[in-house]
């Protein structure tokens, strides 16, 4: 539930919200413009953390399956 929450967010932010990259000098932005890239982070490092938990209990499964067998 976690993972589809911040893959849905993650989404969102890609359509919804401008690039910063494109911006000639990152020092010089904006508070929103800030803010919106911390969002950004924020939601893509959840997003990590949440992609990679999945993967553990996975793989735990199934090296539990592979002992079973």
């Amino acid at each position: 539930m976690r993972l589809a929450w911040f893959r849905f967010l993650s989404g969102l932010n890609k359509v919804l919200l401008p690039k910063m990259y494109r911006k000639p000098d990152l020092e010089r932005l904006s508070g929103i413009d800030k803010a919106i890239i911390g969002w950004k982070m924020w939601v893509t490092y959840r997003r990590l953390d949440a992609e990679s938990a999945h993967q553990v209990v996975h793989a735990e499964a199934s090296a539990r399956q592979i002992h079973k067998a």
